[in-house]
């Protein structure tokens, strides 16, 4: 092999090293299906899984007006201990809610949008577009979120 070109095939061969995990970086990250999710004929995601109330990272839902996010859903225990789980995003334009159980409603600070606990749309923003709501079960201290 010539001097040249093994200098510009060791350049080339460093450049890709040094450069590919920038690169990487940079591509948008893909949500991979966890196995919380299922994939049904209609086309839209199924939800299906288990929370522990045991644990520290949980304890949110111990407490009566608590909440936590997971998975795109948020999950409310309500002022009478039962859980309401619904899509965390708001059908206007995609942000955050938060739990409200005082008000009995899901609120998206951004755009003032507001939810009823089944999913229905209190105010504009959000149109006439529901939110998305789970069924859930407590049995012991697993909770599941499903739909």
């Amino acid at each position: 092999m010539k001097r040249d070109r093994f200098f510009s095939t060791l350049g080339i061969t460093a450049g890709t090293l040094i450069f590919a995990p920038s690169l990487a970086s940079c591509i948008k990250n893909k949500v991979v299906n966890s196995g919380d999710e299922k994939p049904n004929n209609s086309g839209n995601r199924t939800i299906d899984f288990k929370i522990d109330l045991a644990l520290s990272e949980n304890l949110q839902l111990k407490t009566e007006g608590g909440s936590l996010i997971k998975n795109g859903i948020i999950i409310g225990r309500t002022s009478d201990g039962t859980f309401v789980a619904a899509s965390s995003a708001c059908t206007h334009q995609g942000f955050t809610l938060a739990f409200e159980s005082a008000n009995k409603r899901f609120h998206c600070a951004n755009h003032g949008a507001n939810f009823g606990f089944n999913g229905s749309v209190l105010n504009i923003p959000a149109e006439t577009t529901p939110l998305k709501i789970y069924n859930t079960k407590l049995v012991g201290n697993l909770l599941r979120v499903f739909g």
